[in-house]
């Protein structure tokens, strides 16, 4: 076989395992496994952590609202992490004193990673959760997360993100809010099976004795963090009954740059975390390496594809998949120049979503390669 048919079908089985196979291995894998046992729903104490840069026009809300939640306020510890906040964020909340609201206000921004390594180790609740000033919970979801804790094998427990405001979205974010349902979905198979692979940065909780210190410039430490406890033998499960809130991005460019930021911390993580990659290491591997690893390949598979099919025109059954990749390019185009419309097209929503995000992959590794992404960042609207 010529090498430009190995590249070819290397390529693009590749690419269908990552986009589809895996997936679909996953889903079929939890349907075999006994479904979970019945919850009593317990209240350990809790200690919920935020970490926060210049959000004093929000803070006071967001704090409103956690104290509303439904749990027994003597049970609950709520701590604010103000990071190098120069908008007064510590002192508002610090209005909240009276309801046992505890700030920490640090003077230089140095990110959310080396905030939690300060404030995490001195929390008083047996599980702390991760939240952050933008999204709103669900009333029910500190008991949804602390739910699954009942089970001594369960080391972190990731939230469900629902993204609002679908309705009147771009068709970007039309497209953002797809590809974050099929996310969940491989996240929940990944749970029934063992554990998913990272988390919700905005609604997660670990035992708090499992918390160990990551770098104080990690990228993803809602991804890491779950990792360690998963390496130590834990559970780290998805439960879509822990809900949080936020709107979908409003623009391409916003998505882009979020998105980005992800991945460049993906590149980070498999850097530095060389086990991950290791089957005797890292009981996830098959889960980390599909659902993770493969990702951040998926531009050069897509390249791969194109130019062996290209090389192999001259074929006719050649000549028909080539004719499929236009079609699938000229759809992206055509979802690219409605990026920022109303209208629904999903033919060409969901082509140019996934090449949006394989360009991000490249710009994210270029990024990651250069240093230029920093741990801090600022808000893109």
């Amino acid at each position: 076989m010529a090498i430009e048919s190995i590249l070819f079908w290397v390529s693009v089985g590749l690419l269908g395992y990552t986009y589809l196979g895996y997936p679909a291995l996953i889903w079929l894998w939890a349907t075999l496994q006994p479904p979970p046992p019945p919850r009593r729903g317990t209240e350990p104490t809790v200690t919920l952590v935020i970490v926060a840069h210049n959000e004093a026009a929000r803070i006071a809300g967001r704090l409103e609202h956690l104290l509303s939640l439904d749990y027994p306020g003597d049970r609950v510890e709520i701590v604010l992490g103000s990071d190098g906040s120069t908008d007064g964020t510590a002192d508002r909340g610090r209005a909240f004193d009276h309801a046992g609201v505890t700030v920490v206000g640090f003077e230089t921004r140095r990110g959310k990673p080396a905030v939690l390594n300060d404030l995490v180790p001195k929390a008083r609740g047996e599980i702390v959760i991760m939240a952050d000033a933008r999204q709103r919970f669900e009333r029910g979801a500190l008991r949804a997360l602390t739910a699954a804790f009942e089970d001594p094998r369960v080391g972190a427990v990731s939230g469900e993100l629902i993204l609002t405001d679908i309705a009147n979205a771009t068709t970007v974010g039309k497209g953002v809010g797809f590809y974050w349902r099929y996310e969940k979905f491989i996240r929940a198979n990944e749970s029934r099976v063992d554990s998913t692979v990272g988390a919700t940065g905005a609604i997660y909780a670990i035992r708090r004795e499992l918390f160990a210190p990551i770098a104080d410039d990690t990228m993803l430490d809602d991804v890491l963090i779950p990792l360690n406890v998963a390496s130590r033998g834990y559970r780290v499960l998805f439960e879509p009954r822990a809900r949080a809130y936020d709107r979908v991005s409003s623009t391409a460019r916003e998505e882009f740059t979020r998105k980005v930021r992800t991945i460049a911390g993906n590149f980070q993580l498999f850097a530095r975390e060389r086990w991950l990659l290791d089957p005797a290491r890292n009981r996830l591997w098959l889960q980390t390496v599909s659902h993770k690893a493969l990702r951040l390949i998926t531009p050069l598979l897509h390249v791969g594809a194109f130019v062996a099919n290209l090389a192999l025109v001259t074929a006719p059954f050649y000549r028909w998949t080539l004719g499929v990749q236009i079609l699938f390019y000229t759809a992206a185009l055509g979802g690219y120049a409605l990026r920022n419309s109303r209208r629904r097209i999903w033919l060409l929503t969901v082509p140019y979503v996934i090449c949006l995000l394989a360009w991000t992959t490249v710009v994210g590794f270029v990024r990651f390669a250069a240093g230029r992404q920093r741990v801090t960042w600022d808000r893109t609207s």
